[in-house]
């Protein structure tokens, strides 16, 4: 039987023509680029609103914690003590009043730490100016402390005085409470006694190289017309004025290096913000800066 014949006439396969089609992804020459920068996007909304979120749901206090958490810091805190495990435990100079546990005499020197300055020139071995600062703040304490005993005027002042170790410096807290103010009320005037007492602090530390920093605090109670007069006015115009008695004191006004109020944001007595023991002006004396060797 005869072979059949092909379709072009000759006994010869078809060709087979193979066409390839290339299909582009999604998005044409922009390939998937878009996709990291969307997710991009989207990550960096997503710790948007969780940062919006944790403003909403902490408060000041715990936001002020969180950020010094984050903080770097070139003081060893072992070494200068924290809060009441420090120098002075957070007593009043009566030792009467505790804000703090009592903390061992000791004190430990922060490695690597050069003393700055003519007052505070490096010592031999590499002092710590941490350490020597605290030296400092103790012999000022006993100082004041002694003076206080000594005015018949100032005497009864003793519990309003109260030293508290922060991981800034030493803070000497002027409290107010319910039989004696520091101002007058609702002003910015420093009662007798008061601009007396601040005088001998001026006196205490005028021979020293610390910074200064003063805040201003209140109690919650409002004032009739807050146009005229709030608490954040009162509260920084008792800062400066506590910063004008200590100028006169002796004071060098490069010496201050932050004057400011807060209101009735940071109560003593949480629980009572109305309390007149919220009521105080604290002056903190700065740790001197100090250089790391490398």
């Amino acid at each position: 039987m005869a072979a059949a014949r092909a379709p072009h006439g000759a006994n010869v396969p078809p060709k087979v023509i193979v066409k390839k089609i290339y299909i582009e992804g999604h998005g044409g020459h922009h390939g998937g680029a878009w996709k990291v920068a969307y997710a991009d996007f989207v990550t960096a909304m997503m710790a948007f609103f969780l940062l919006l979120w944790l403003l909403g749901a902490t408060t000041e206090k715990q936001r002020k914690g969180i950020a010094e958490y984050f903080a770097p810091t070139l003081i060893d805190t072992h070494a200068i003590g924290i809060g009441g495990s420090g120098l002075l435990g957070g007593e009043t100079i009566l030792s009467q009043q505790k804000l703090g546990n009592v903390a061992s005499n000791a004190s430990r020197a922060t490695p690597g730490v050069v003393q700055p300055g003519p007052k505070g020139g490096a010592g031999s071995g590499g002092t710590s100016s941490a350490a020597e600062d605290k030296k400092n703040f103790e012999t000022m304490r006993r100082h004041l402390a002694e003076q206080i005993a000594l005015s018949s005027r100032l005497a009864k002042l003793a519990t309003h005085v109260r030293f508290v170790p922060t991981r800034d410096g030493l803070r000497i807290d002027l409290v107010d409470d319910a039989d004696y103010s520091m101002f007058g009320l609702g002003t910015t005037m420093l009662e007798p006694e008061a601009a007396e007492l601040i005088g001998l602090i001026a006196a205490s530390v005028k021979d020293t190289d610390n910074p200064i920093m003063i805040r201003g605090h209140t109690d919650s109670l409002r004032f009739g017309d807050p146009r005229a007069m709030n608490n954040w006015m009162l509260s920084s115009g008792r800062a400066e004025a506590t910063r004008r008695r200590l100028a006169m004191g002796g004071l060098s006004d490069a010496r201050f290096e932050r004057i400011e109020g807060v209101a009735d944001r940071e109560p003593m007595i949480e629980n009572d913000p109305t309390d007149p023991r919220n009521r105080r002006v604290a002056i903190t004396l700065l740790y001197r800066k100090s250089v790391f060797s490398r």
